[in-house]
């Protein structure tokens, strides 16, 4: 008997799957009822009101919108690590290659990351996120 037999049929190697199966989430859509219930749907998901029956589908947003709402996020967040990658790409050199002095450095970029880079960021990204676009999604 083959060893094929007795293992069943053929797997599927973890390479031979996509590359990318663990997609970020986007980020959901609130939606308010005009019965005063409040529900967070994703992108593309109908909702049903269980106190009015009302329902709503979030495919009426224009799906342009709504990614470049998702590009404009997703930029925010690679600027916080490219800019951690550059600060790391320029004192790791340091303290290995010139002088292990310049680990002295580190508590000092660490302080400004956190006092200056970091609050300036965040004002950045919510000012983005506040601005993004509203839509008015009317009942089927």
């Amino acid at each position: 008997m083959a060893l094929r037999e007795l293992n069943g049929p053929p797997r599927t190697w973890p390479c031979e799957r996509s590359y990318n199966q663990h997609r970020m989430r986007k980020p959901p859509i609130t939606i308010k009822c005009e019965c005063g219930e409040t529900e967070e749907v994703a992108y593309g998901e109908r909702w049903r009101c269980e106190r009015c029956g009302r329902s709503w589908n979030t495919q009426n947003i224009p799906a342009e919108e709504y990614e470049g709402l998702l590009r404009r996020m997703r930029r925010h967040k690679l600027e916080v690590l490219a800019a951690a990658g550059l600060m790391a790409a320029i004192l790791v050199p340091l303290i290995v290659v010139v002088s292990y002095r310049f680990i002295a450095v580190v508590p000092m970029v660490m302080a400004l990351w956190l006092f200056v880079f970091v609050p300036f960021w965040r004002r950045r990204y919510h000012r983005s996120a506040r601005g993004a676009p509203r839509w008015e999604l009317h009942p089927d």
